[in-house]
Protein backbone atom coordinates (compact mmCIF):
# COMPACT_ATOMS: atom_id res chain seq x y z
CA UNK A 1 0.00 0.00 0.00
CA UNK A 2 1.40 3.40 -1.01
CA UNK A 3 0.28 5.02 2.22
CA UNK A 4 2.99 7.69 2.12
CA UNK A 5 1.70 8.89 -1.25
CA UNK A 6 -1.85 8.93 0.07
CA UNK A 7 -0.85 10.97 3.10
CA UNK A 8 0.86 13.56 0.92
CA UNK A 9 -1.88 13.80 -1.73
CA UNK A 10 -3.44 17.25 -2.04
CA UNK A 11 -6.12 16.60 -4.68
CA UNK A 12 -8.65 13.77 -4.89
CA UNK A 13 -10.65 13.80 -8.14
CA UNK A 14 -14.00 12.04 -8.30
CA UNK A 15 -15.02 10.05 -11.38
CA UNK A 16 -18.41 8.25 -11.56
CA UNK A 17 -18.12 4.47 -11.45
CA UNK A 18 -20.71 4.11 -14.19
CA UNK A 19 -18.68 6.23 -16.62
CA UNK A 20 -15.72 3.95 -17.46
CA UNK A 21 -14.85 6.09 -20.48
CA UNK A 22 -13.78 8.76 -17.99
CA UNK A 23 -11.52 6.55 -15.86
CA UNK A 24 -8.38 6.95 -17.96
CA UNK A 25 -9.07 10.66 -18.51
CA UNK A 26 -9.18 11.15 -14.76
CA UNK A 27 -5.94 9.21 -14.32
CA UNK A 28 -4.35 11.33 -17.04
CA UNK A 29 -5.18 14.48 -15.07
CA UNK A 30 -2.68 16.02 -12.62
CA UNK A 31 -4.81 14.88 -9.67
CA UNK A 32 -2.76 13.21 -6.97
CA UNK A 33 -5.47 10.59 -6.47
CA UNK A 34 -8.58 9.53 -8.39
CA UNK A 35 -11.70 8.40 -6.52
CA UNK A 36 -13.87 6.00 -8.49
CA UNK A 37 -17.26 6.66 -6.98
CA UNK A 38 -19.78 3.87 -6.47
CA UNK A 39 -21.98 5.96 -4.19
CA UNK A 40 -23.77 9.24 -4.95
CA UNK A 41 -22.67 9.55 -8.58
CA UNK A 42 -24.12 6.16 -9.52
CA UNK A 43 -27.89 5.45 -9.68
CA UNK A 44 -29.01 2.36 -7.79
CA UNK A 45 -29.83 0.55 -11.04
CA UNK A 46 -26.28 1.08 -12.33
CA UNK A 47 -24.24 0.08 -9.30
CA UNK A 48 -23.68 -3.55 -10.34
CA UNK A 49 -22.57 -2.44 -13.82
CA UNK A 50 -20.23 0.14 -12.26
CA UNK A 51 -18.49 -2.60 -10.26
CA UNK A 52 -18.06 -4.69 -13.42
CA UNK A 53 -16.64 -1.70 -15.31
CA UNK A 54 -14.14 -0.88 -12.58
CA UNK A 55 -13.03 -4.51 -12.24
CA UNK A 56 -12.42 -4.66 -15.99
CA UNK A 57 -10.37 -1.47 -15.95
CA UNK A 58 -8.45 -2.70 -12.93
CA UNK A 59 -7.27 -5.76 -14.83
CA UNK A 60 -5.57 -3.66 -17.50
CA UNK A 61 -4.14 -0.94 -15.28
CA UNK A 62 -0.49 -1.33 -14.27
CA UNK A 63 0.45 -1.14 -10.62
CA UNK A 64 1.35 2.55 -10.90
CA UNK A 65 -2.16 3.38 -12.05
CA UNK A 66 -3.83 1.18 -9.46
CA UNK A 67 -1.88 2.91 -6.71
CA UNK A 68 -3.51 6.24 -7.61
CA UNK A 69 -7.07 4.91 -7.31
CA UNK A 70 -9.30 5.14 -4.25
CA UNK A 71 -12.74 3.50 -4.33
CA UNK A 72 -15.66 5.19 -2.61
CA UNK A 73 -18.09 2.45 -1.66
CA UNK A 74 -21.67 2.87 -0.49
CA UNK A 75 -22.46 3.82 3.08
CA UNK A 76 -22.85 1.16 5.76
CA UNK A 77 -26.53 2.01 6.17
CA UNK A 78 -27.39 1.20 2.53
CA UNK A 79 -28.43 -1.95 0.69
CA UNK A 80 -25.45 -1.73 -1.68
CA UNK A 81 -22.84 -1.72 1.08
CA UNK A 82 -22.57 -5.49 1.54
CA UNK A 83 -22.48 -6.00 -2.22
CA UNK A 84 -19.52 -3.61 -2.39
CA UNK A 85 -17.68 -5.46 0.37
CA UNK A 86 -18.21 -8.84 -1.31
CA UNK A 87 -16.89 -7.44 -4.59
CA UNK A 88 -13.86 -5.42 -3.43
CA UNK A 89 -11.47 -8.42 -3.24
CA UNK A 90 -11.59 -8.41 -7.05
CA UNK A 91 -9.31 -5.35 -6.87
CA UNK A 92 -5.88 -6.62 -5.81
CA UNK A 93 -3.43 -3.99 -4.58
CA UNK A 94 -6.24 -1.55 -3.77
CA UNK A 95 -4.61 1.14 -1.66
CA UNK A 96 -7.60 2.78 -0.02
CA UNK A 97 -11.36 2.63 0.44
CA UNK A 98 -13.38 5.76 1.12
CA UNK A 99 -16.41 5.19 3.33
CA UNK A 100 -19.13 7.85 3.09
CA UNK A 101 -21.39 8.88 5.95
CA UNK A 102 -19.12 7.24 8.51
CA UNK A 103 -20.80 7.50 11.90
CA UNK A 104 -19.75 4.56 14.08
CA UNK A 105 -16.58 2.60 14.66
CA UNK A 106 -18.51 -0.52 13.66
CA UNK A 107 -18.98 1.03 10.20
CA UNK A 108 -15.20 0.88 9.80
CA UNK A 109 -14.49 -2.40 11.54
CA UNK A 110 -17.14 -4.02 9.36
CA UNK A 111 -15.20 -2.98 6.26
CA UNK A 112 -11.95 -4.21 7.77
CA UNK A 113 -13.43 -7.57 8.69
CA UNK A 114 -14.87 -8.11 5.23
CA UNK A 115 -11.64 -7.27 3.40
CA UNK A 116 -9.30 -9.34 5.54
CA UNK A 117 -5.59 -8.78 6.06
CA UNK A 118 -3.85 -6.77 4.83
CA UNK A 119 -6.86 -4.54 4.31
CA UNK A 120 -6.71 -1.30 2.30
CA UNK A 121 -6.40 1.97 4.16
CA UNK A 122 -9.67 3.61 5.14
CA UNK A 123 -10.75 7.20 4.52
CA UNK A 124 -13.99 7.84 6.43
CA UNK A 125 -16.02 10.86 5.33
CA UNK A 126 -17.55 12.88 8.15
CA UNK A 127 -20.84 14.22 6.78
CA UNK A 128 -23.45 14.07 9.53
CA UNK A 129 -24.05 15.24 13.08
CA UNK A 130 -23.55 11.68 14.33
CA UNK A 131 -20.28 11.34 12.46
CA UNK A 132 -18.97 14.59 13.91
CA UNK A 133 -20.01 13.53 17.41
CA UNK A 134 -17.89 10.38 17.03
CA UNK A 135 -15.04 11.90 15.04
CA UNK A 136 -12.35 11.16 17.64
CA UNK A 137 -13.27 7.46 17.82
CA UNK A 138 -13.41 7.22 14.03
CA UNK A 139 -10.02 8.90 13.67
CA UNK A 140 -8.43 6.42 16.08
CA UNK A 141 -9.87 3.35 14.38
CA UNK A 142 -7.20 0.97 12.97
CA UNK A 143 -6.42 1.32 9.25
CA UNK A 144 -7.83 4.84 9.10
CA UNK A 145 -5.33 6.85 7.10
CA UNK A 146 -7.02 10.25 6.81
CA UNK A 147 -10.36 11.82 7.55
CA UNK A 148 -12.42 13.63 4.91
CA UNK A 149 -15.20 16.19 5.26
CA UNK A 150 -18.42 15.84 3.29
CA UNK A 151 -19.46 19.48 3.45
CA UNK A 152 -22.58 19.18 1.27
CA UNK A 153 -24.10 16.16 3.00
CA UNK A 154 -23.22 17.70 6.37
CA UNK A 155 -25.24 20.80 5.53
CA UNK A 156 -28.16 18.67 4.37
CA UNK A 157 -28.06 16.52 7.51
CA UNK A 158 -28.26 19.57 9.77
CA UNK A 159 -30.68 21.54 7.59
CA UNK A 160 -28.15 24.34 7.17
CA UNK A 161 -28.28 27.12 4.58
CA UNK A 162 -24.64 28.11 4.31
CA UNK A 163 -23.33 31.17 2.53
CA UNK A 164 -20.82 30.95 -0.30
CA UNK A 165 -17.90 31.12 2.12
CA UNK A 166 -19.39 28.36 4.31
CA UNK A 167 -18.47 30.29 7.44
CA UNK A 168 -21.19 28.34 9.25
CA UNK A 169 -19.12 25.15 8.84
CA UNK A 170 -16.06 26.50 10.65
CA UNK A 171 -16.75 24.53 13.88
CA UNK A 172 -17.08 21.25 11.95
CA UNK A 173 -13.90 21.86 9.98
CA UNK A 174 -12.00 22.75 13.14
CA UNK A 175 -13.23 19.62 14.91
CA UNK A 176 -12.12 17.35 12.06
CA UNK A 177 -8.65 18.92 11.94
CA UNK A 178 -8.26 18.66 15.71
CA UNK A 179 -9.44 15.02 15.76
CA UNK A 180 -6.91 14.18 13.06
CA UNK A 181 -4.13 15.79 15.06
CA UNK A 182 -5.13 14.02 18.29
CA UNK A 183 -5.13 10.67 16.49
CA UNK A 184 -1.76 11.32 14.88
CA UNK A 185 -3.24 11.29 11.36
CA UNK A 186 -2.08 13.39 8.42
CA UNK A 187 -4.01 16.58 7.71
CA UNK A 188 -7.55 15.72 6.58
CA UNK A 189 -9.23 16.17 3.20
CA UNK A 190 -11.69 19.04 2.80
CA UNK A 191 -14.95 18.82 0.87
CA UNK A 192 -15.93 19.83 -2.64
CA UNK A 193 -16.57 23.13 -4.35
CA UNK A 194 -19.60 22.79 -6.60
CA UNK A 195 -18.55 25.57 -8.99
CA UNK A 196 -16.87 23.96 -12.01
CA UNK A 197 -16.36 27.21 -13.95
CA UNK A 198 -14.92 29.78 -11.53
CA UNK A 199 -11.48 28.52 -10.60
CA UNK A 200 -10.85 31.58 -8.44
CA UNK A 201 -13.68 30.30 -6.21
CA UNK A 202 -12.07 26.86 -6.08
CA UNK A 203 -8.68 28.32 -5.21
CA UNK A 204 -10.21 30.54 -2.52
CA UNK A 205 -11.98 27.56 -0.99
CA UNK A 206 -8.76 25.53 -1.05
CA UNK A 207 -6.88 28.42 0.57
CA UNK A 208 -9.50 28.39 3.34
CA UNK A 209 -8.93 24.64 3.72
CA UNK A 210 -5.21 25.27 4.16
CA UNK A 211 -5.82 27.98 6.75
CA UNK A 212 -7.94 25.56 8.78
CA UNK A 213 -5.21 22.91 8.68
CA UNK A 214 -6.55 20.61 5.95
CA UNK A 215 -3.96 19.04 3.70
CA UNK A 216 -6.06 18.19 0.65
CA UNK A 217 -9.36 18.84 -1.10
CA UNK A 218 -11.93 16.78 -2.98
CA UNK A 219 -12.44 17.77 -6.62
CA UNK A 220 -15.40 17.10 -8.90
CA UNK A 221 -13.88 18.35 -12.18
CA UNK A 222 -10.36 18.01 -13.64
CA UNK A 223 -10.11 21.81 -14.05
CA UNK A 224 -10.32 22.19 -10.27
CA UNK A 225 -7.11 20.26 -9.65
CA UNK A 226 -4.69 22.98 -10.73
CA UNK A 227 -6.51 25.56 -8.61
CA UNK A 228 -6.28 23.28 -5.57
CA UNK A 229 -2.58 22.66 -6.12
CA UNK A 230 -1.95 26.38 -6.51
CA UNK A 231 -3.68 27.10 -3.21
CA UNK A 232 -1.70 24.47 -1.32
CA UNK A 233 1.65 25.46 -2.82
CA UNK A 234 3.74 27.96 -0.82
CA UNK A 235 4.47 31.21 -2.61
CA UNK A 236 7.99 32.19 -3.58
CA UNK A 237 7.97 34.76 -0.79
CA UNK A 238 6.91 32.14 1.77
CA UNK A 239 9.64 29.76 0.62
CA UNK A 240 12.25 32.52 0.81
CA UNK A 241 11.09 33.40 4.34
CA UNK A 242 11.27 29.77 5.47
CA UNK A 243 14.74 29.30 4.05
CA UNK A 244 15.99 32.47 5.74
CA UNK A 245 14.43 31.40 9.04
CA UNK A 246 16.30 28.08 9.01
CA UNK A 247 19.55 29.76 7.97
CA UNK A 248 19.16 32.25 10.80
CA UNK A 249 18.54 29.36 13.20
CA UNK A 250 21.92 27.91 12.32
CA UNK A 251 23.61 31.27 12.83
CA UNK A 252 21.85 31.78 16.18
CA UNK A 253 23.00 28.40 17.47
CA UNK A 254 19.67 27.53 19.04
CA UNK A 255 17.11 29.23 21.23
CA UNK A 256 14.84 32.10 20.30
CA UNK A 257 16.16 34.85 18.05
CA UNK A 258 14.93 37.80 16.01
CA UNK A 259 14.64 38.04 12.23
CA UNK A 260 13.09 40.91 10.28
CA UNK A 261 12.09 42.47 13.59
CA UNK A 262 10.06 39.42 14.66
CA UNK A 263 10.77 36.78 17.27
CA UNK A 264 11.51 33.29 15.98
CA UNK A 265 11.00 30.42 18.44
CA UNK A 266 10.24 26.67 18.05
CA UNK A 267 6.65 27.10 16.77
CA UNK A 268 7.86 29.49 14.06
CA UNK A 269 10.67 27.10 13.14
CA UNK A 270 8.11 24.32 12.80
CA UNK A 271 6.01 26.46 10.46
CA UNK A 272 9.09 27.18 8.34
CA UNK A 273 9.90 23.47 8.03
CA UNK A 274 6.28 22.71 7.13
CA UNK A 275 6.40 25.36 4.42
CA UNK A 276 9.50 23.85 2.85
CA UNK A 277 8.06 20.34 3.11
CA UNK A 278 4.99 21.50 1.20
CA UNK A 279 7.21 23.10 -1.42
CA UNK A 280 8.99 19.80 -1.98
CA UNK A 281 5.71 18.08 -2.84
CA UNK A 282 5.35 20.24 -5.94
Amino acid sequence: MSSSLLTEARSFLFVPGNRPERFDKALASPADRVIVDLEDAVPAADKAAARVALAAAWQRWPTAQRSRVVVRINAAQTASHLDDLAWLPQLPDLSAVMLPKAEKVTDLTGVQGALGTPAPALIPIIESAEGLANVDALARCPRVLRLAFGNLDFQADLGMACGTDEAELAPARFAIVVASRRAGLPAPIDGVTTDTQDMSRVQADAARSLRFGFGAKLCIHPLQVAAVHAAFAPTAAQIDWAQRVLQAELAAGGGAFTMDGRMVDPPVLKLARQCLAMARTE
